[in-house]
C-alpha cells in the first residue's frame, strides 16, 4: 500500500519474551516458548495471555502490515499480527495450523475470546502478509499471500482508546516453533472496506 514505512524490529516491546530472537538479515527469526497462546474464555474455558506479541502504537486512522512464511505445519502453531489495548481487548489475525491444515483467521477479543477461519492450503510455504487498519470504532483486517489480490478477512469492533500493534506468534501444542517475519510496516488507514 502507498506511504507505508518499514519498521525496525528493535521499535516494538515483546508482551512476553519468546525462547529465543534473532535477525537474519532484514528477518526476525522468532521461536516461541512451548504453551504459549492467546485466548479468553470462549468454548474451551481458559485464559492464556502470553503470546509472543512485538508491538509498538497504533493510532486510529493508522494501519499496520506484517509480512512472514507459512512453513510450520503443526496443531495450532500461528503467526500473524495483533492489536492490544490490555488483557481482555485485543485482536489476533495471521495463519494458524487447525486441523492439519493453514487457516486463514482472527480472533477478535472484547472481554472473551472468538475465533473465524478458513481454509488457506495453498498457502503452505508462501509469504502470507496480514494488514490491519484502524478506524475511530472498528478494525479492518485484510491478507494476502505473495503478491495476489488482498482479501477482506473481518471488520470487528474496536473502540479509539490507545493501543499496540505488531508481529506475534505462539506454539500452544510444541517446543521448537520458529517464525521468519519479513517485514513490519505502518500507514495510512485504508480508506474503504471494499
Amino acid at each position: 500500500m502507498h506511504g507505508d514505512d518499514a519498521l525496525p524490529w528493535s521499535t516494538g516491546t515483546w508482551t512476553t519474551p519468546p525462547a529465543a530472537v534473532r535477525e537474519d538479515g532484514p528477518d526476525l527469526l522468532v521461536t516461541c516458548v512451548e504453551g504459549s497462546d492467546a485466548w479468553r474464555h470462549t468454548a474451551y474455558g481458559f485464559v492464556h495471555d502470553d503470546a509472543h506479541a512485538l508491538l509498538a502504537p497504533l493510532p486510529v486512522d493508522r494501519a499496520v502490515e506484517v509480512s512472514f512464511d507459512v512453513d510450520y505445519d503443526e496443531q495450532f502453531d500461528q503467526a500473524g499480527l495483533m492489536l492490544r489495548a490490555d488483557s481482555e481487548t485485543w485482536v489476533k489475525t495471521g495463519v494458524e495450523v487447525a486441523d492439519g491444515a493453514p487457516m486463514l483467521g482472527g480472533v477478535v477479543t472484547l472481554g472473551r475470546s472468538d475465533w473465524s477461519t478458513a481454509p488457506v492450503p495453498e498457502w503452505r510455504g508462501r509469504t502470507a502478509t496480514v494488514r490491519l487498519s484502524r478506524g475511530p470504532d472498528a478494525v479492518t483486517v485484510r491478507a494476502r499471500v505473495d503478491d495476489e489480490p488482498w482479501r477482506l478477512v473481518r471488520v470487528a469492533p474496536f473502540g479509539d482508546g490507545e493501543a499496540a500493534a505488531g508481529p506475534f506468534c505462539c506454539a500452544p501444542t510444541r517446543a521448537g516453533l520458529t517464525v521468519r517475519f519479513r517485514s513490519w510496516r505502518v500507514g495510512p488507514a485504508d480508506a474503504s472496506l471494499h
